[in-house]
């Protein structure tokens, strides 16, 4: 079964239909029902991850509401740690369910508001009910990815993690030496030229703190061993895989100024799962919209949106100015250069922004056509 929730599979407006609402935490879920506005809802508490006890709730909800056990459930709940996994067991059993926006959710704008989960359950119910009575713009439903989408982000994704645990390893021994006024190269003798390294006063370094960077320098190389393991495992993917998302990745390292990199993280992260309709999605779905700012005689930029996916925004900025050294005399570097290139760094910074929303726009084009961005270069090779 599908994870997502094609409209024509909702439920009739007119259909009585049974609510559901959950407010997850870690040690338990609070569950609300109900069947339209006006009627109090039903807040339940079961222990988290307790399907049988979920399942036995809405037999009893059901029953409360005096509705037959075939009548339809809508659900929803707010995205965050527990993942996709709920949604995939609702859908199986023909539960309606959405997954949330959180940040797309009206609050009370007051100083103070009381917040408990018993009133988030129910104000997830109000929405969920104004939402199936046609107001689709009540919050943002999230895409559910399916199982093997999910999984292919994984890789880069321990990748790009062991790469920042690298850089904060390497941090922690430079800052641990430079307390003791010493600079020193971490390199393969590292170990080495440690032990011969003396403080101000021609002492070698303090037990304690040889023994503590030692230490670090090994769960650096540890971390670089498990980074080349992965590494090779995606060159050797890339060189042998038939899969389509793999096919995309090798179509989009043929621009130059795409490395293997990039490429990898545009596809699984962006690419190979949805179905943009139009350019203004791509964009939206990246963050890199603009949000305007109109209130009588005021009017103003607020910047991009940033409600979208980080990984993609960052890589995509990155990837700009990559752009522009490699492929000089494509139109979007000659765009980039006739309006942005001339003035203060804080334009040509904006300038960056509006050049990767292009670029990942014309990068979704090449993609779906076959034709690359105008003036770019391909790999001869």
């Amino acid at each position: 079964m599908t994870t997502t929730i094609a409209q024509s599979t909702l439920p009739n407006s007119n259909q009585k239909v049974l609510y559901l609402a959950f407010e997850l935490s870690q040690s338990q879920w609070k569950l609300g029902f109900t069947i339209g506005v006006g009627q109090p809802p039903r807040i339940r508490t079961i222990p988290a991850r307790d399907l049988n006890a979920l399942q036995w709730e809405i037999q009893q909800a059901c029953q409360r509401f005096q509705l037959p056990e075939s009548t339809p459930v809508m659900s929803c709940y707010e995205a965050g740690r527990d993942g996709f996994w709920l949604h995939r067991y609702l859908c199986a059993q023909e539960v309606g369910n959405m997954i949330v926006d959180s940040a797309s959710i009206e609050v009370n704008r007051r100083m103070k508001r009381a917040k408990t989960d018993r009133l988030d359950t129910g104000k997830l119910l109000l929405m969920l009910i104004r939402y199936h009575s046609g107001e689709r713009k009540v919050w943002r439903i999230i895409t559910v990815p399916d199982e093997e989408t999910e999984d292919r982000r994984q890789f880069h994704r321990e990748l790009a993690d062991l790469k920042v645990e690298r850089t904060g390893h390497i941090n922690r021994i430079k800052g641990l030496l430079s307390s003791q006024g010493i600079c020193l190269p971490i390199e393969s003798d590292f170990l080495d030229s440690l032990n011969a390294v003396r403080l101000w006063n021609g002492k070698p370094l303090p037990p304690e703190l040889a023994i503590r960077l030692e230490h670090e320098y090994n769960r650096i190389l540890f971390v670089n061993q498990q980074i080349a393991d992965l590494e090779a495992y995606r060159r050797k993917t890339i060189r042998t895989s038939q899969l389509p998302s793999i096919q995309q990745v090798r179509q989009l390292m043929q621009l130059k100024g795409i490395g293997i990199n990039s490429a990898w993280l545009f596809v699984m992260e962006f690419f190979s799962w949805r179905a943009f309709h139009n350019r203004r999605e791509v964009g939206a779905l990246a963050g890199l919209t603009s949000t305007p700012f109109q209130s009588g005689g005021t009017s103003h930029e607020q910047g991009i949106s940033k409600a979208g996916n980080r990984h993609i925004r960052a890589i995509a900025i990155e990837i700009a100015w990559g752009w522009l050294r490699f492929q000089p005399e494509s139109k979007l570097s000659r765009w980039y250069q006739q309006r942005f290139a001339q003035g203060s760094s804080r334009v040509r910074r904006i300038g960056i922004v509006a050049l990767a929303r292009k670029l990942l726009i014309e990068l979704w084009r090449y993609l779906e056509t076959g034709i690359p961005p105008e003036g770019a270069v391909l790999h001869t090779t």
